[in-house]
């Protein structure tokens, strides 16, 4: 048999990965960031700074005489920044928007938690209404131990006047 000189096709090649380095950050002041960002893209302040803009972008570019225009061709430079904005923009309020959905799992998690408590609280003093309702049934009432004390009182002047107790 020939001797192989080369790899063996049985077994797989040892990966090798290229490690590039990441940026470091704080999670939470960036999630802050982006958060804020997001609150503030959805104003109306917000909105009337944008139209501002445009609209003094729009009106600088179509006004003023040509050799003062940033934006020679129709507009070019106006939609790269706003596609810039709005690049930007996506990310950031889909982050906001996952925290938020975070605080709301753990919210809605303490909320099962203290509607479990409340529930089992509430079992509990039904129980402890039943059992009281329970010992209430054997409890003499007010009627009963008066009726009692009248045939008791009924027996003993009779027994005083030397005639036989009736039986009631």
């Amino acid at each position: 048999m020939a001797e192989r000189r080369g790899p063996r096709l049985d077994t797989p090649k040892e990966q090798r990965r290229v490690v590039i380095p990441t940026p470091s950050y704080d999670r939470d002041a960036f999630g802050v960031f982006a958060e804020q960002f997001a609150r503030f893209m959805g104003t109306a302040r917000f909105l009337m700074w944008m139209t501002v803009f445009v609209v003094s972008w729009v009106a600088w570019n179509t006004l003023a005489p040509s050799d003062l225009r940033f934006d020679p061709y129709p507009f070019i430079f106006l939609t790269l920044i706003l596609s810039l904005q709005a690049s930007y923009a996506a990310p950031l309020i889909l982050l906001a928007q996952n925290r938020q959905e975070s605080r709301d799992k753990v919210v809605g998690e303490q909320d099962r938690q203290a509607n479990a408590r409340a529930h089992a609280d509430m079992e509990f003093l039904a129980r402890e209404v039943a059992s009281l309702r329970m010992a209430v049934g054997e409890v003499a009432t007010r009627d009963f131990l008066r009726s009692e004390l009248r045939s008791l009182r009924e027996d003993l002047v009779d027994d005083e006047e030397g005639q036989p107790a009736t039986s009631v």
